[in-house]
């Protein structure tokens, strides 16, 4: 059942640009996306694609805008953007791993941990009412989180803002610090957008996305239209079943796709029913962020890898976004991906239910 307008977290209001013809915000919208993604991919940052399209998102959504991206279409661009990640996906990531699997899986915990103490903090202060600040400081898995807070009646409009807060702060640092800190030049090589295509893999990667996608869709696994994409083309690529295809204006209008969807959830009515809590989210927000860089200088003195590839590996959500922003940059991806995917993983299995947990403790006694 379709919920009532007046409920939903992500509700436009008609002022603003929202009194525009729907054609006319979509002008907006894209001609904003164009001009700030070709200003960031002069600058050098890695996925202006997706940054330009996230911050005219914004843009229109604070300002009234009430277009809204179809969700066939974004589902669509998490899967094109899974497979086109699994391309990275190489036997040797398996063997770090699973050597390595103990201090993988001790720095996720690591992470989930400081996450629900952070939200456990805001509620008992009750910076945040009842139960919302846990659940929105849950690191990963924003779509199951929203589900989760809304069956155990948190509020959640409060729970959105502090989830894609959580994802636009991390996606801008880690994209800044790619570009600014490992001097990581995001414009690269010159991007052919319409070369040649060959036909056969690229029917073969588009029935992978579409089945992946439709799979993660079915078993109602979270961010499974990204993740079963992401899993089946990579196993497939690994062993030579398939060669991965994607032109680039393809992935280039699904990463301004995914830009769109988090930049346009930022509307009037959530900012201003999050105003109060605004300062306190950012906080924890940085905080949290802050304890994963710590996590990732562990990774680099442990395991000799890289900086950025560490800081990536456990930037604490948005696996989508942080995935783009690897592909784009001079790191080991595939070794970000089996951290961030395992992340995901723990989150899958313990998030709700420790949610829950915690929520209960920091419930005021009756």
């Amino acid at each position: 059942m379709r919920p009532d307008p007046a409920e939903d977290p992500f509700a436009p209001v008609t002022s603003g640009i929202g009194r525009w013809n729907a054609a006319l915000q979509w002008g907006l919208l894209l001609l904003l996306s164009a001009i700030l993604a070709g200003c960031l991919e002069l600058a050098g940052i890695p996925a202006a694609l997706l940054m330009g399209p996230m911050v005219a998102g914004a843009v229109v959504g604070m300002n009234g805008g009430s277009i809204r991206l179809p969700r066939p279409a974004l589902l669509c661009g998490q899967a094109l953007i899974g497979t086109m990640i699994a391309k990275t996906i190489s036997p040797g990531i398996l063997v770090t791993f699973f050597a390595n699997s103990p201090l993988f899986f001790a720095i996720v915990a690591a992470v989930i941990a400081m996450s629900t103490l952070s939200g456990f903090v805001m509620s008992r202060l009750k910076i945040l009412p009842g139960t919302t600040a846990i659940w929105g400081s849950s690191a990963g898995a924003a779509t199951s989180m929203l589900v989760m807070a809304d069956a155990y009646g948190a509020d959640i409009r409060l729970v959105a803002f502090m989830q894609y807060l959580r994802v636009v702060f991390v996606a801008a640092a880690a994209s800044l610090v790619a570009r600014y800190w490992a001097e990581v030049d995001g414009a690269g090589p010159e991007i052919i957008w319409f070369g040649p295509i060959h036909l056969i893999p690229f029917l073969e990667t588009a029935a992978v996305a579409i089945v992946g996608g439709f799979l993660g869709k079915w078993l109602r696994v979270p961010a499974g239209v990204f993740l079963l994409p992401f899993l089946l083309g990579s196993v497939l690529s690994v062993t030579g079943m398939l060669t991965i295809e994607i032109p680039e204006w393809l992935l280039a209008i699904s990463y301004a796709m995914l830009g769109w969807n988090i930049g346009l959830g930022f509307t009037r009515p959530i900012l201003a029913h999050a105003r109060r809590a605004l300062l306190p989210t950012i906080v924890s927000i940085l905080v949290l962020m802050s304890f994963s860089g710590l996590l990732a200088f562990v990774l680099v003195k442990a395991v000799g890898i890289d900086p950025l590839t560490a800081y990536l590996a456990t930037s604490p959500g948005g696996m989508d976004s942080i995935a783009i922003i690897a592909a784009s940059s001079k790191v080991d991806v595939p070794f970000v991906m089996a951290l961030q995917t395992a992340r995901l993983l723990l989150v899958m299995a313990v998030g709700p239910s420790l949610a829950r947990f915690v929520a209960s403790k920091a419930a005021p006694p009756r």
